[in-house]
C-alpha cells in the first residue's frame, strides 16, 4: 500500500475546518459571553454527549436529521450510534426523560456537531452550536422571551441590533394546513413540495403540482409568493384562508408577535416568509431567524416545536433557537492578539517562580521565553530590581518582534 503524500496527509475533508489561536480565542470568549448572558436570563447549562444510540437520537425532532447524521456501529453493544448533527433533540430528551416534574425548564448548551453534508456551499460541516431552549411554557410570551434572548445574545456578541438586522418570521403550521387542503397524500411528493418551496423554485413546484387533483393546488402555488413585509399576513388570509381556514389562528399569532416585537425593537426590520421552515420540519408554531446585511446564512434561527417529549413519554411544549459560533464570530471585527502578557526568563530561580505563580494567580498571563525566543504578546517582562522580581515595561523594539 502506497504511503500518503505529504500534501494529502494533512488535508481536511471538505466542510471541516480548524481554528488557529487568535480565532479559537475569539470563539471561546464569545462562547463564554453568550452562556453567561443565557445564565442571567435563568437558563441552566447542560452538556449532552457527542454520540448516542440512533434509537434515541433520531426520534421525535431528530427524524429530520437522519440524512445529516454520521452513523457508526458500537463496538461494545453492536447497536448503531449517531454523532449528533444538532443538539436540540438531545436537550429535548434531557428535559422529557432526565429532568422530572412539570415545571418550566430553561436550558442552554454549547458544543460541536457534525454533518454528513453542508447545507450550502459556504456552510461548515462541523458547526459549533450554541443555543437555548424553553420547555413547559405555551403561548406568545414564551416565544417572545426566546426571540428577545436571541437578540440579547447577538447584542452581547457585538452584532448591531438596528437597521442592519432583519428578523425573519413565519409559522410552521401554515404549510401543513395548506398542504393538507391540496389533497397531497403521498409522503414522497409532500417532501418534494416542501423542498421546492424552501428553494423558492417555481418550475419544480409547478411540475409537482401537476400531480395533484385538478383545482386543489392554488394554495401551494400562492404560498411560494407569501414573503415580504407585514402586508403578507393580510394577503395570506385573503388568498389562502378560503381553502385552509385553519391558518387564521396562525396568522393571528404572527400579527400579535410582530406587534410585540415592533414595540420592543422599533429599529429591527421584520420580514415575513410563510413558506420558510428553516430547514427542519418539526416546527409546530412560530419560526424565526436573524439575518444581517451581506450574509446569506442566518446568524441564529429557531422556533416552536410543541409535544417534542411525546416519544420519551412526556409531552411538553417547547421553543428555542441556536447559532453557529464559528459563523457568528466570522462576522465580528477581528480581534488582535493581546500584547499585555508578561515575559519571564527561563531560570531556575525560586524567587522568580514565586513571583510568576503570584502573577498568574492574580489573573496575569506570564510566558516563559526560552533562549533566543521573544514572544510578541509580551509588552512587559520580569525584571529583578533590588533583589525582587517584578514586571516592567519592555523596550519598544522588542514588542511585536516575535520569534
Amino acid at each position: 500500500m502506497d504511503k500518503q503524500s505529504p500534501i494529502r496527509a494533512w488535508q481536511l475533508p471538505d466542510g471541516i475546518d480548524e481554528l488557529l489561536p487568535d480565532a479559537a480565542a475569539q470563539v471561546e470568549e464569545l462562547r463564554r459571553s453568550l452562556l453567561d448572558c443565557a445564565s442571567r436570563w435563568g437558563y441552566r447549562l447542560v452538556m449532552p454527549p457527542m454520540v448516542e444510540f440512533t434509537d434515541s437520537l433520531l426520534v421525535g425532532v431528530g427524524e429530520d436529521l437522519d440524512l445529516l447524521t454520521f452513523k457508526v456501529p458500537d463496538q461494545v453493544t453492536g447497536r448503531m450510534l449517531g454523532l449528533r448533527a444538532d443538539m436540540t433533540p438531545q436537550v429535548a430528551r434531557m428535559d422529557a426523560h432526565s429532568l422530572h416534574g412539570d415545571q418550566v425548564n430553561r436550558l442552554c448548551y454549547a458544543g460541536s456537531t457534525l454533518h454528513t453534508r453542508s447545507g450550502s456551499l459556504a456552510a461548515s460541516r462541523s458547526p459549533l452550536q450554541l443555543g437555548a431552549e424553553l420547555y413547559g411554557a405555551q403561548g406568545l410570551s414564551a416565544d417572545i422571551e426566546v426571540i428577545a434572548l436571541m437578540l440579547s445574545m447577538l447584542d452581547v456578541a457585538g452584532v448591531e441590533i438596528g437597521n442592519a438586522l432583519t428578523l425573519d418570521i413565519g409559522h410552521g403550521d401554515i404549510f401543513k394546513h395548506v398542504l393538507a387542503a391540496s389533497g397531497a397524500k403521498d409522503a414522497g411528493i409532500e417532501s418534494e413540495i416542501f423542498d421546492a418551496l424552501q428553494r423558492k423554485s417555481r418550475p419544480d413546484l409547478e411540475r409537482l403540482l401537476e400531480q395533484l387533483p385538478a383545482g386543489s393546488s392554488s394554495g401551494l402555488r400562492a404560498l411560494i409568493d407569501m414573503h415580504g413585509d407585514l402586508d403578507v399576513l393580510d394577503r395570506a388570509e385573503a388568498e389562502l384562508a378560503g381553502t385552509a381556514p385553519e391558518i387564521r389562528k396562525s396568522l393571528e399569532e404572527l400579527r400579535a408577535l410582530s406587534s410585540a416585537l415592533q414595540a420592543r425593537y422599533p429599529d429591527v426590520s421584520l420580514y415575513v416568509d410563510l413558506a420558510e421552515l428553516r430547514g427542519y420540519r418539526y416546527h409546530t408554531g412560530v419560526v424565526f431567524a436573524a439575518y444581517t446585511q451581506g450574509l446569506g446564512e442566518a446568524l441564529a434561527r429557531g422556533g416552536r416545536y410543541d409535544n417534542v417529549g411525546k416519544v420519551y413519554g412526556r409531552s411538553r411544549p417547547a421553543t428555542g433557537f441556536a447559532t453557529d459560533l464559528r459563523l457568528l464570530a466570522s462576522q465580528l471585527k477581528a480581534q488582535h492578539s493581546s500584547t499585555d502578557a508578561i515575559a519571564a526568563p527561563d531560570l531556575e530561580d525560586a524567587a522568580l517562580q514565586d513571583a510568576v505563580r503570584s502573577l498568574r494567580n492574580a489573573g496575569e498571563t506570564v510566558i516563559v521565553e526560552f533562549d533566543g525566543d521573544t514572544d510578541s504578546r509580551c509588552a512587559r517582562e520580569m525584571t529583578k530590581i533590588d533583589g525582587q522580581w517584578q514586571p516592567q515595561m519592555r523596550q519598544k523594539s522588542l514588542v511585536g518582534e516575535g520569534k
